[in-house]
């Protein structure tokens, strides 16, 4: 998270709208967390093991986009991500807006990303990626050169804004259960450093599950039920 640049989405880029858990059942939800380097003041350098911790506890698998740069600075955790079962994705090297990078530049990023998140963490973290900002969806130079070093981007379709320091832990847990029952299939963004995230995830888990909400990885759903854009809306860093 470096630059505050305005995400919204474009034509084609919002996701589609699902139907409610009334009409399906249960649901089902993604908890992704973008493991960067914080640059924000409330963030708390141990908030990636707590979360670890309290997956770990409820026996709930995540999705981590981990940025290369990140991995490399912080290999025990990375490391400890995937051990303990969840699922490895990339956010890039140096997190920054892809479609501001040449076709060359743009490579060098993904490929020495993809390099240190597996030396990090013993996994391939292909195909699972999420750009940046989301910036560069809907771009057809990044995702034709993604897609060419093998990726897809995941998108979201809930944003708690958990990166906002006026986000305290219970906004963050009230926006993810007000979305959550009312859809079919969600995928959350979260983040692996604000430091409201650990309790709004642990309060969000204990009362999802009571409602039968089944936690999943992004593998597990299928491609339609996959954002590839992100909902219009606020300003969000990511």
């Amino acid at each position: 998270m470096n630059d505050p640049a305005a995400i919204r989405g474009g034509p084609g880029e919002t996701a589609p709208a699902a139907a409610p858990l009334s009409a399906v059942g249960r649901g089902r939800l993604a908890l992704t967390f973008d493991i960067e380097h914080p640059d924000r003041p409330h963030w708390r350098p141990d908030t990636t093991d707590r979360l670890l911790d309290i997956l770990a506890a409820t026996g709930i698998r995540a999705t981590f986009f981990i940025q290369g740069r990140w991995a490399e600075a912080n290999p025990a955790v990375a490391r400890r991500i995937a051990d303990e079962g969840h699922l490895v994705g990339s956010h890039s090297f140096f997190h920054a807006s892809m479609p501001l990078l040449s076709d060359s530049g743009l490579e060098e990023d993904m490929t020495r990303a993809t390099a240190a998140i597996s030396a990090s963490t013993g996994m391939d973290p292909r195909p699972w990626l999420r750009l940046p900002f989301g910036h560069g969806v809907g771009d057809p130079r990044v995702m034709a050169a993604i897609e060419r070093l093998g990726y897809r981007h995941v998108g979201w379709d809930v944003d708690p804004r958990d990166w906002d320091p006026r986000s305290t832990a219970q906004v963050i847990e009230s926006e993810i259960e007000r979305v959550a029952m009312s859809r079919a299939t969600s995928v959350v963004v979260l983040h692996g450093w604000p430091s409201g995230t650990v309790p709004a995830v642990a309060a969000v888990i204990e009362a999802l599950r009571v409602r039968g909400v089944e936690f999943v990885t992004v593998d597990q759903l299928a491609d339609d039920e996959l954002p590839a854009g992100i909902p219009s809306g606020p300003e969000t860093p990511v």
